[in-house]
Parts: structure tokens; sequence; C-alpha cells
């Protein structure tokens, strides 16, 4: 497995992870199989979405901020749970197609790492499994 850190500057951010991920696709040798992305944190999931135009990924952080708003009256304490919620719409991991030695992804598909209890440093797993 392979770790890729990820630093936000915001509290609710979207960071197009898809150079990092790509690259440790192609490092690993695999031809054939699959690309496993694990986010190691309750508060900062993954997706896959529009990376060509940047107000898509904004239009997504306005809308989890509308659906699960900070500060809503929440029984969690640490006053992060809203950030908790949003992880468990995204979802914490990422199951991606390698073939040909490349991430296989869409036109205008990106993979990003999303922040909802930032700024921090994320910790993103990587592992590269080839087919049998």
């Amino acid at each position: 497995m392979e770790t890729i850190r990820v630093n936000t500057d915001r509290r609710e951010q979207l960071v197009d992870i898809t150079a990092e991920v790509r690259g440790s696709v192609e490092s690993s040798g695999v031809t054939s199989g699959v690309c496993v992305l694990w986010s190691m944190h309750t508060t900062a999931g993954l997706t896959v979405n529009e990376s060509a135009d940047p107000d898509v990924a904004t239009d997504i952080e306005d809308w989890l901020a509308e659906a699960a708003p900070e500060g809503g009256g929440y029984r969690h304490r640490e006053g992060n749970a809203d950030s908790h919620i949003k992880t468990s719409l995204t979802g914490p991991g990422l199951t991606l197609i390698v073939e040909d030695g490349r991430l296989q992804l869409g036109t205008w598909q990106g993979v990003f790492l999303c922040e909802f209890d930032g700024p921090r440093t994320r910790d993103v797993g990587i592992q590269v499994l080839e087919s049998a």
C-alpha cells in the first residue's frame, strides 16, 4: 500500500488528486486490475466527478454544506458532526479500474479528496491489485 498526503486549505474543499493516483497506478507495474483508495479519516471522503469545470466541485461543496450545515444542532459535541455526515454521504473509499497499466476514467472524470473538517493534512491509502 502507498499513502499520499493531501494538504487542504479550507474547512470544506474538494481537492483533485487524480494526478497522484495516476502516478501511483503507473508506478505499481500492474497492467490489469483495480486501484483501491481509502481515506484514513472520518471527516474526509473520496469521490469521482467532473474535473474539467471547477464549478462542479464548488456546487458539490455548496450542496453538501446546505444538506448538512455546520452547527446544525447535532448531538456530537466536537462541533464537526456535519463533517461526519458528509463523509458518510460521499464515502471513504473508491475502487477504480486499471487497464493497460493506466487508471481508467471517463474524459471529464477526476478523483477528489473531499475535505469536510479542514484545513488539515489528509492521508489516502492506495493499493493497486493485479487481476488473476
